[in-house]
């Protein structure tokens, strides 16, 4: 099993969090889970980061069967709606996000 993370690292402008996370919940968050070979889906929001920690405001992840599933996910049109959906954010938001996959070790 793999994991494509999306990471979302700055600050929401003041008093637009919930415009922000109404974007993620009624738009995006359907959007990813219709993504081509999607088995799970989930997004976090952070509320207690350690002193220190990079301002981290939510985290996505995208479970998928194996690499090539997510290379057909990310050349789907899908995809350009999640993007699109996702630079609307641009107005709530300073920062950037950025992507990991993962595979999973444990349990297997």
């Amino acid at each position: 099993m793999f994991t494509r993370s999306a990471v979302f690292e700055g600050t929401i402008h003041p008093g637009k969090e919930d415009a922000f996370f109404a974007i993620v919940e009624n738009e995006l968050l359907p959007i990813w889970k219709r993504m081509p070979n999607a088995q799970a889906v989930r997004v976090m929001r952070t509320v207690e980061p350690d002193a220190g920690a990079p301002s981290i405001v939510m985290v996505q992840e995208v479970d998928y069967p194996s690499r090539e599933a997510i290379a057909e996910a990310l050349a789907s049109p899908v995809r350009s709606e999640g993007r699109a959906a996702t630079d609307r954010l641009a107005e709530f938001f300073d920062g950037r996000f950025y992507h990991f996959v993962y595979e999973r070790m444990a349990p297997r």
